[in-house]
């Protein structure tokens, strides 16, 4: 049962990043159907063996996954979408025969989520400066120029803390280097944003969920961006009344991270002992 689940989520997760990045979306089928027949599958198990603790970890793992995904979505570190698929994975990896283990399954993964996520993006985002290479140099040196002010705050900081580290610690050298590459870093990613993330669409093309760029005026009415993106009351209003091109903002394609967060698991349950994690960690 534990390779039927670890095949299900797999396979569902590859079908997450196919359409993530064909339509940037994960469709709502995707992260039910995954919810359904993961939590069917352990039932019907359960019910077979009489082993009831199965169905039971699926529902546990559910919850602490919804309560997490809901915590990401509003902190706004995660789409609708990425939330979901999150959630229907809680359902697919507890894995493991105690609460404990299931936890550190857990916890392994949504640190796994992170660090791959954090590497993933930052290639990602370095791929998109070089295919836009012209207006992403334009518009750095624009924001450079523009923040100029805390490159200098932020260099003599640095250059306190490092003065620091040689008489203190050499630890300290660690928040000299932080803090010297903080402003570069905000910079680049501003800079990437707007010159790859940003485009410019008909309104015909618009669906529910896309971030518009900026207020629109719309006869009488204004349609506000949002973090949860278009609703459908303001897409038709648009669509239907709205003549120019939109502002859009897409965002980096994130559930490649979610596909290298649960090899992650795969790889630890395969080497790692009977329950993997397990037997690595415990």
């Amino acid at each position: 049962m534990i390779q039927f689940l670890i095949i299900l989520g797999l396979l569902w997760i590859l079908f997450a990043v196919i359409q993530d990045f064909k339509m940037r979306e994960v469709a709502n089928w995707i992260n039910f159907s995954l919810i359904v027949f993961a939590l069917v599958a352990r039932f019907f198990y359960s019910l077979f063996t009489n082993d009831w603790s199965f169905i039971v970890f699926g529902f546990f793992g559910f919850g602490v996954f919804f309560v997490l995904a809901h915590g990401f979505y509003y902190s706004r570190l995660f789409a609708g979408g990425d939330a979901k698929l999150m959630i229907a994975l809680g359902a697919v990896i507890p894995i493991a025969g105690t609460y404990y283990e299931n936890v550190l399954i857990f916890f392994v993964f949504i640190i796994a989520l992170f660090l791959f996520g954090a590497l993933y993006s930052l290639i990602y985002s370095f791929i998109l400066s070089f295919v836009n290479w012209k207006s992403f140099a334009k518009e750095f040196k624009k924001k450079f120029y523009l923040h100029r002010f805390y490159f200098y705050v932020s260099l003599i900081f640095a250059l306190a803390f490092l003065v620091l580290s040689f008489i203190q610690d050499m630890i300290l050298m660690i928040p000299a280097l932080i803090i010297s590459v903080l402003p570069y870093l905000y910079v680049y990613l501003k800079a990437v944003e707007k010159s790859a993330l940003f485009k410019r669409i008909d309104v015909e093309k618009l669906t529910v969920g896309d971030w518009v760029v900026g207020k629109i005026k719309v006869e009488r009415k204004t349609v506000e961006p949002n973090w949860e993106g278009l609703s459908e009351k303001d897409l038709k209003l648009l669509q239907k009344n709205y003549k120019k091109k939109v502002l859009v903002k897409y965002g980096i394609p994130f559930t490649p991270a979610f596909l290298f967060a649960f090899l992650t698991i795969i790889v630890l349950w395969i080497y790692g002992g009977d329950w993997g994690l397990w037997g690595v960690f415990g």
